[in-house]
């Protein structure tokens, strides 16, 4: 019996009890009204609701004994073992053998669809994350923003919501054409500038640049900087794109900035211009000075922003106004930002803006700030000098470790990394220990299959043990962690229940058997274990599918 099953059960036998006591009442009930959770003792039963304390005062009863009328209907529900009243209402639940093993069973068959529901069904969101800047390597902040960012995006996916994982490329502005100018100084065998870019990777591109193009030695100087740059950006991309595709993270979109500012086919305004006139169409925008504003103090911003400045050039919130009404024109009504340690002045800024455009600052869009990570013994890139790359850490580390542990902390916690634990194939490693049990899992099949065990017979009733009762509870949790988790955008919660999965599993390994001893013979407790071993080896795998991790067979 799941927990869905269980709150269904609830709401069937409380509603009568709530009608006959307040007319009209027990029909507006929903099985939201009945959500049940796991003692944190699990001698007090299998599963825990407060309901029937929570109805009392709706319907002017002692709480207790209203609770008792519940739990006497509530045993007579089949599959339910026993029933108590706990305090001053709570109900404990035990489910019977059969009803709880079931579970085993209906894992195995829905396969990598458990843990799916649609608890987010009917949103369309749009999730940046990442959106470096193309005139440098990916760095380590930008890999934390990519573990957490790409594993949110999973979450919400697994929980129905139809998501574009968006990175926005920053190619306009100043630091494009300093680019450009490093490039081609390298090009040209001349220092970069002193305000422009360095490192061994700006003599890289600007090898490949002069082969990939030996014409721009011979245009006049502006043409060969915008040569260089556009080049050279067109490398920087294409290498950023390729390092997060081997980090498995993959993008669905990658908006140019500099789309929003160029005018349109027909030599129309662009989208910027466009803007600026549906914020003002919106009431939020005045002039002052010369410059255009707009009044984003109205919506809790610490002081109005510049949208266009008096010599007539925009600033950078107006490209972020374009790119936020962008988005809900193609149809995203709920956008999530996930930006760095340094960018928490744009969260009220953000916000502001939203209410400026008519959205709900509060409903529309959220801001997610990530904490600075760090690792310990790491080095800087000997390419780009004065940063850690996403390439180095991940051949160093490897995917799975890197990933794995910037998604088992909240993003808004400072993280320090060990990679001496992170190197280890022991249980201090907790990627190692959730893996191992992934892997051992299969090494129980294979052995059973050698011995001659199938799943060619179900009889959950035969599931007693007290480890397999410990190890079923924490299946059923599955599905409503993932929704939680992707509710609360904290893919942490994930790692630290497979963690919390794989310990239960190793315990059940040790005291129960899925392949019989000797010359015994194979029965229908063998046949039902290994369907229990085989569902947990598939939550596992779920689980670590939602953190980009992989499960491997063997280790």
């Amino acid at each position: 019996m799941t927990p869905e099953a269980l709150s269904a059960a609830l709401l069937a036998v409380v509603s009568p009890l709530v009608e006959a006591r307040r007319p009209g009442s027990g029909e507006a009930l929903t099985l939201a009204d009945f959500p049940v959770e796991r003692p944190k003792n699990r001698d007090h039963g299998d599963w825990a609701s407060n309901a029937a304390l929570k109805l009392s005062k709706q319907v002017g009863a002692n709480p207790r004994e209203f609770a008792a009328e519940v739990a006497d209907a509530l045993a007579a529900v089949d599959g339910i073992a026993s029933v108590e009243v706990a305090g001053p209402g709570f109900i404990n639940i035990r489910l019977d053998a059969a009803a709880a093993g079931a579970l085993a069973k209906t894992i195995v068959e829905a396969g990598t669809a458990f843990g799916h529901g649609r608890s987010q069904e009917g949103n369309t969101i749009n999730l940046e994350f990442v959106s470096a800047n193309p005139t440098g390597p990916m760095h380590i902040g930008h890999t934390r923003w990519a573990a957490l960012g790409d594993a949110i995006a999973r979450l919400l996916l697994a929980s129905g919501a139809t998501l574009v994982r968006e990175f926005y490329i920053n190619d306009a502005g100043a630091q494009m054409d300093r680019f450009g100018r490093s490039v081609l100084a390298r090009m040209q065998g001349e220092p970069a500038p002193e305000d422009g870019y360095a490192g061994a990777y700006i003599d890289d591109l600007a090898a490949r640049v002069a082969e990939a193009e030996p014409g721009i030695a011979d245009l006049p100087e502006d043409a060969r900087v915008a040569a260089a740059r556009d080049k050279a950006y067109e490398l920087q991309l294409a290498e950023l794109q390729a390092s997060l595709e081997k980090f498995n993270v993959h993008f669905d979109v990658f908006f140019s900035e500099r789309t929003l500012h160029a005018k349109s086919a027909d030599g129309g305004p662009s989208l910027v211009d466009e803007a600026v006139d549906r914020l003002r169409a919106q009431g939020h925008v005045f002039d002052a000075d010369g410059a255009v504003w707009v009044r984003t103090t109205d919506f809790g911003d610490d002081k109005d922003r510049v949208i266009r400045r008096s010599n007539g050039e925009y600033t950078y919130f107006a490209a972020d106004a374009a790119y936020y009404l962008n988005k809900g024109d193609r149809g995203f009504a709920h956008k999530i930002y996930l930006l760095g340690a340094d960018h928490h002045g744009y969260v009220h800024r953000l916000k502001a803006l939203a209410g400026a455009a008519g959205d709900d600052p509060e409903k529309d869009i959220e801001v997610l700030i990530g904490q600075l990570v760090s690792i310990n013994g790491a080095r800087l890139s000997k390419r780009a000098g004065n940063i850690i790359e996403l390439d180095d850490l991940r051949e160093w580390l490897g995917t799975d470790a890197l990933r794995y542990s910037l998604a088992r902390y909240p993003a808004d916690s400072p993280l320090t990394l060990d990679p001496e634990i992170l190197q280890k194939r022991t249980n201090d490693n907790p990627v190692f220990y959730v893996q191992y049990a992934h892997a051992r899992t299969h090494n129980v099949a294979r052995n059973a299959a050698d011995s001659g065990v199938a799943r060619d017979a179900f009889a959950p009733e035969l599931l007693t043990h007290e480890t397999e009762s410990a190890l079923l509870g924490a299946l059923q949790e599955f599905p409503r962690l993932v929704a939680f988790a992707a509710e609360l955008r904290e893919p942490h919660r994930i790692a630290r229940y497979l963690e919390e999965l794989a310990s239960l599993y190793h315990r059940w390994y040790d005291s129960c058997r899925v392949t019989p001893l000797g010359d015994e013979e194979v029965t229908d407790v063998h046949r039902t274990r290994l369907w229990l071993n085989d569902a947990t080896g598939q939550v596992l795998r779920n689980g670590l599918d939602l953190l980009g991790v992989s499960a491997p067979e063997r280790m």
